[in-house]
């Protein structure tokens, strides 16, 4: 039985987050869980090409009120880039490319339709953002000024937008949006999509642990153990010690444990993990909430085939060009909504799958998805495409340690009114001592789905923790 202070399990953002918040305060027995062979969660960077990729989260977004901003910034590793759904070329299955003008306008269209009129109706909006986006669509394209736009390219600009909408809040579909639950997020002002150069995200979590090149986990050194995945914890109202219960047999007690394993985790497990059974508004909102699956696909060529002034393609599905895929072991391929450039990685096309379909693709072979991919390039690129070199793939629904790649408010949380602050609350004693505590990004009242988010409530908690030894 090894006995400790606190144990803060898993170490994604939110988790080392709160293992180094707590260290700050004057926490000493502290030590955190992995059940990977590796610490970061949904941060994963890896060598790849000239340098390196992420194959979770990417992007920094946004500057003001951003703490991953405000870290990263003083050690001068993000840098403002041109990667904008706007700027891609949009190319139609027959190798049409969509002009320039006419997507100004249906940006135009758009953002009046999520920034500008959604602030206001969808407060009151009954329904899902996907509901809310077509009516609103295909009223604006009724108006004189858009009588013009052609009815095919004009539908499958929107299909491809609520893919990429997808992408975005990490939903299944955008009818799984609530709408309410929408305007619940608030974005940081400045650049939503800063990237990490050539050293990838994980350097904010270096930057957490002031890790250097002798001591990869610097203050977390020694207090991490990898491989440990957690099948029970046991507490009890009365305040004694909460018993975490490894798979390997190996069993930690502690007064306090931190949990910040994905909601897609606690979706697959809480009602064996937790002893005894969760609060019934805890399990509401976990079983409500939403985590979708966003995965991706790497290609690495020898040369880079484009030209430079190329940042990427988005795929826009023909009606005739769906028919002849659908019912195919090609139907995956649908959504896959594009294939971009990789920051500082000038060799490497990066495509993009959402939906049910990026769950489909992770039951698929290397063969499979790397013939799919390739499909994917010659059937709307006019360019001569060569073999590449590497590839590789993301499958962050397969993975039992994450079960999806970040969460959104869903219709379903809404209509029972389940909110980030229910999985938030801590589970208490009978003198409402904080026993179980829960952090990581879905947890997070307005920042879910980022990294930011996450930190935050890592931070959150910790301080919960100071807040009652100061007391």
């Amino acid at each position: 039985m090894n006995t400790t202070k606190v144990i803060v399990i898993g170490t994604g953002p939110s988790g080392i987050a709160a293992g180094t918040k707590l260290l700050e305060y004057g926490f000493q027995d502290v030590i955190l869980l992995e059940a990977e062979d590796r610490i970061g969660g949904r941060i994963h960077t890896i060598p790849f090409a000239d340098n390196v990729v992420d194959l979770g989260a990417q992007w920094c977004h946004g500057e003001k009120d951003n703490v991953v901003y405000e870290m990263a910034s003083k050690h001068n590793l993000v840098a403002h880039t041109e990667d904008n759904f706007y700027l891609f070329q949009c190319i139609r299955s027959n190798k049409e490319i969509v002009p320039i003008k006419l997507l100004e306008r249906f940006k135009s269209i758009i953002d009046n339709i999520v920034e500008v009129t959604a602030n206001t109706d969808l407060l009151t909006y009954k329904g899902s953002v996907g509901d809310y986006i077509d009516e609103k669509y295909f009223e604006a394209l009724k108006a004189p000024e858009n009588s013009d736009i052609d009815p095919a390219i004009a539908k499958e600009l929107l299909e491809h937008f609520k893919r990429y909408e997808n992408s975005v809040d990490g939903c299944e579909t955008v009818n799984d949006l609530s709408a309410k639950g929408f305007l619940e997020y608030s974005e940081c002002e400045g650049d939503q999509a800063l990237t990490w150069k050539e050293t990838g995200y994980h350097s904010i979590l270096r930057v957490m642990m002031q890790s250097n090149e002798s001591n990869a986990l610097g203050v977390l050194d020694k207090r991490i153990k990898l491989g440990k995945s957690v099948n029970k914890i046991s507490w009890n109202e009365d305040g004694s010690k909460i018993q975490v219960q490894c798979k390997d047999g190996e069993i930690f007690e502690a007064d306090h444990v931190i949990v910040t394993v994905s909601l897609g985790v606690l979706k697959d497990k809480h009602s064996t993990l937790f002893h005894p059974k969760l609060p019934v508004e805890k399990i509401r909102a976990i079983e409500t909430m939403g985590i979708g699956t966003v995965n991706k696909i790497f290609l690495e060529f020898s040369t880079q085939f484009w030209p430079n002034n190329w940042n990427g393609f988005s795929t826009l599905w023909r009606e005739e060009d769906l028919a002849e895929i659908r019912g195919t072991n090609r139907a995956w391929l649908e959504d896959v909504y594009g294939f971009y450039r990789v920051a500082h990685q000038p060799r490497i096309l990066s495509g993009w799958v959402v939906g049910a379909n990026a769950r489909h693709m992770e039951t698929l072979t290397d063969d499979e998805i790397y013939e799919g991919s390739m499909y994917i390039l010659k059937r709307f690129l006019e360019m001569d495409i060569p073999k590449p070199v590497n590839f590789k793939t993301t499958g962050w629904y397969k993975n039992e340690n994450f079960r999806g790649s970040y969460s959104y408010q869903s219709v379903r949380a809404e209509e029972v009114n389940a909110k980030p602050s229910d999985l938030a609350s801590p589970l208490e004693s009978s003198t409402k001592k904080p026993l179980v505590l829960f952090a990581g990004e879905a947890t997070s009242d307005h920042h879910f789905s980022t990294v930011h988010g996450a930190i935050e409530t890592g931070w959150r908690e910790a301080k919960r923790l100071a807040d009652l030894y100061k007391s």
